[in-house]
């Protein structure tokens, strides 16, 4: 027995112990059943109302606040009369996080109430589809004010690139004017101290002599009162040009809000611009970049087949919502 002990590095009676329970159960003594622990507390049904409490609102739970906390939601499942459940903070917070329930900021959403809604969404969804070189959208964006802009970009660890306080605005605001091609992939446009009929009519004036043949353009806009104007409307009337205007609340369906969110994150943002003409300098600078590496042709028109094919796949019509929110 003490050799044994030796040459196993174990004390003599766990030797002992094992030689007893091999002369009583063979060879099955060699596989181990190692007790379960502690029994479980909280069982899987505890899981499952853990998990639904969390996603309901406190209000309807009769809770005066508007969000949950890991503590406030321990104190009230602990609290219950019909079933409590004393649940730790750490335990609480690995039960939501295998349930796939994080920490989330919550959204907005807001649906078009326009009365002709369908059928604006019909003629953008045709024209763009069966015509996009000859497809246009018209938008501003704005306001570019000048100011230190922050952001984010590469910089060494724990020494981000810093820009100084802005303390006076005395350049006003501007408004980019901008045009966008969508059989070609072009952005261009214009910076004026203010959105106008007259500002408007002149960019839809450089659309038109974008596609000089006097064929039929389409171009999509959205509902500001400076793109509907008498002046304008019959302007495109005798230019043939068909203003598809977008419905209320529904920017998205302007393809060029789509080119908007890169302008600002590459000349907007991380920017310190001392005036109106050299943001303007970098802008259209950026749009001959921009326009340089535009996507091929055939690639656009490879992407709208494609997403034409999922939609027909889901049965879901262009611009209509995946699901409605609760």
């Amino acid at each position: 027995m003490p050799a044994i002990a030796r040459l196993v590095q174990a004390d003599e009676d766990t030797v002992r112990q094992v030689i007893h329970r091999f002369n009583e159960l063979g060879m099955a003594s060699l596989d181990p059943r190692w007790a379960g622990g502690r029994p479980r507390q909280i069982s899987l049904d505890d899981q499952q109302f853990i998990v639904a409490t969390a996603n309901t609102r406190p209000e309807s739970l009769g809770r005066p606040f508007t969000r949950w906390s890991v503590r406030k939601l321990a104190d009230y499942l602990c609290a219950q009369a019909t079933r409590p459940i004393e649940i730790g903070r750490e335990r609480l917070r690995q039960i939501l996080h295998r349930h796939r329930i994080t920490f989330q900021r919550t959204k907005t959403w807001k649906e078009s109430n326009d009365a002709h809604r369908d059928v604006k969404l019909a003629r953008i969804e045709y024209v763009s589809s069966r015509f996009p070189l000859r497809v246009f959208a018209f938008d501003e964006f704005g306001p570019l004010v000048i100011r230190p802009q922050t952001g984010a970009g590469w910089a060494p660890a724990a020494h981000p690139k810093r820009l100084p306080a802005n303390y006076h605005k005395l350049h006003g605001v501007r408004q980019f004017h901008g045009c966008y091609s969508v059989g070609d992939d072009q952005l261009w446009g214009v910076v004026h101290r203010r959105k106008s009929a007259a500002n408007t009519l002149a960019a839809l004036k450089s659309i038109r002599k974008a596609r000089p043949d006097g064929a039929p353009i389409y171009v999509i806009l959205d509902n500001l009162s400076a793109h509907k104007g008498t002046k304008i409307r019959t302007w495109a009337a005798r230019n043939k040009v068909e203003l598809c205007f977008t419905p209320t609340y529904a920017s998205w369906a302007n393809p060029i809000e789509a080119q908007f969110g890169p302008l600002r994150t590459f000349v907007i943002v991380g920017s310190n611009h001392p005036n109106h003409v050299a943001l303007t300098r970098h802008l259209h600078r950026y749009l001959r970049w921009r326009n340089a590496n535009a996507r091929h042709p055939d690639v656009l028109a490879a992407q709208r087949r494609e997403r034409a094919r999922i939609r027909s796949e889901r049965q879901r019509r262009w611009g209509q919502p995946a699901a409605r929110a609760a």
